[in-house]
């Protein structure tokens, strides 16, 4: 499902080189149809945010710090989506900051049945994350994901599991959750699941640029082709052990 989503950034808190690649991660969810971006713009800090509101179609809101040390980025944020959301204009929110202060807004917005998700850097804390159905870290998103030049996927897998980078018991209870009386499961209802149990589950945090050339990396679960009026639905199943003589 598509989504209309008001893009709502706080410009204190993001970086403006990432701005096509944050609307690039939007528009796999839906259309960013609100576009704002939140600052003291009378400051330079906000000076890399200039060259990029025209290009980008975003508008910018004028919010003043009223004390000395006191970000009112956040609050004018906040009313700002609150506002939007009783307008119900649109199904869905993102949210890019990686501010604390944005976990109650992210639980209201979701609690009121609208998609939520955010996107900030890894160190957002846990509870902003776990607000949001669907949290991307900037650092996935920065750089276009490189040619693997590491040696086949299956042993550039091995070796991150053996650092524990990949969680592979999420994976597994997100699979065990999605399979059918076959046994095997979509890999697109496996990310949808990988989602609900961590928002910020992302492929590319182990350096593949798909879900499905992640789990052709693992050596205990095979991909099934499954073409569907020529297209591809891939699927996952795991491996038969074999029995020892």
């Amino acid at each position: 499902m598509k989504f209309n989503i008001a893009v709502l950034i706080d410009g204190d808190n993001a970086q403006p080189k990432l701005i096509q690649a944050i609307i690039e991660e939007v528009s796999k969810y839906g259309k960013a149809t609100i576009r704002r971006i939140y600052g003291d713009w009378t400051i330079p800090q906000m000076n890399g945010w200039k060259e990029v509101i025209n290009q980008y179609s975003f508008s910018p809101v004028q919010k003043f710090a009223y004390t000395s040390g006191k970000n009112s980025t956040d609050s004018s944020l906040i009313i700002d989506a609150m506002d939007i959301l009783h307008s119900k204009n649109v199904d869905g929110f993102c949210i890019v900051s990686s501010d604390s202060d944005y976990t109650g807004l992210a639980k209201r917005i979701r609690e009121g049945g609208i998609f939520v998700m955010g996107i900030g850097q890894k160190k957002t804390p846990v509870a902003f994350v776990q607000s949001c159905e669907i949290f991307t870290y900037t650092e996935n998103i920065s750089a276009s994901v490189e040619e693997d030049t590491e040696g086949p996927l299956k042993e550039k897998a091995i070796r991150a599991v053996k650092k524990n980078t990949i969680n592979t018991k999420v994976i597994d209870k997100a699979f065990d959750i999605s399979i059918n009386e076959d046994e095997e499961a979509y890999v697109a209802n496996i990310g949808s699941n990988l989602r609900k149990i961590d928002p910020s589950f992302d492929p590319r945090a182990f350096g593949f640029k798909t879900l499905t050339q992640l789990f052709e990396s693992l050596p205990k679960y095979e991909v099934i082709k499954n073409n569907v009026n020529g297209l591809n639905h891939p699927l996952v199943k795991r491996k038969q052990r074999t029995k020892r003589t």
